[in-house]
């Protein structure tokens, strides 16, 4: 069993919450606003929007350090919604891990929407989570609490895919925002094992 401390209590924090949970994992939601109570879990998901990233790690950077932390952001310039806002080469995870040395950080649940999370299905197609991390234990982890709690983990490789699975939420923001997908569809995996 994990203890797992999520910070945000939106529509993402509350699905990924009931996954935890149904896995038989313990969780604790934080708002935003939660200053004084301490983050205890030994995995730790950041349920908010990008730009909330800074003032999380101001609140709370220290208490995150020796846990495993999933960045599910994806940084998109909300003024105009057609553009990512971290470098080409790059990604919010990976200024995520910088600001974190002492962390072990992963990128997951950023591909997903809360709906697919919370239903298990992408349309007509089982939730993957693709997780990305340098730490294969860390990523262990996190893909036992997803995997637990009903929904399909895919290893997708080193911290450096973080920036395609940005690319990949993005993508996916606008399909579903240009009422080209709906809310509950979503990008998902064929179950067909690998020959």
């Amino acid at each position: 069993m994990t203890h797992v401390s999520i910070i945000g209590k939106g529509n993402m924090g509350q699905a990924i919450s009931a996954v935890a949970t149904q896995g038989g994992n313990t969780v604790e939601l934080f708002d935003t606003t939660d200053k004084d109570r301490p983050v205890t879990g030994e995995l730790v998901v950041l349920a908010v929007p990008y730009p909330a990233l800074s003032q999380v790690l101001a609140e709370r950077g220290d208490q995150l350090a020796g846990k495993v932390v999933v960045d599910i952001t994806n940084p998109l310039n909300f003024e105009t919604f057609d553009s990512l806002v971290v470098p080409a080469d790059g990604s919010a995870a990976a200024e995520l891990a910088e600001k974190l040395p002492e962390a072990k950080v992963v990128k997951a649940f950023n591909t997903t929407f809360a709906a697919t999370v919370a239903t298990g299905q992408a349309g007509e197609v089982p939730t993957t989570v693709l997780i990305a991390g340098d730490d294969v234990e860390a990523k262990e982890l996190l893909a036992g609490v997803v995997s637990q709690g009903g929904l399909r983990a895919v290893d997708a490789g080193s911290l450096k895919r973080a920036r395609e699975l940005e690319a990949v939420g993005f993508l996916q923001l606008t399909l579903a925002a240009g009422e080209k997908i709906a809310w509950t569809g979503g990008f998902g995996l064929s179950e067909t094992p690998a020959a």
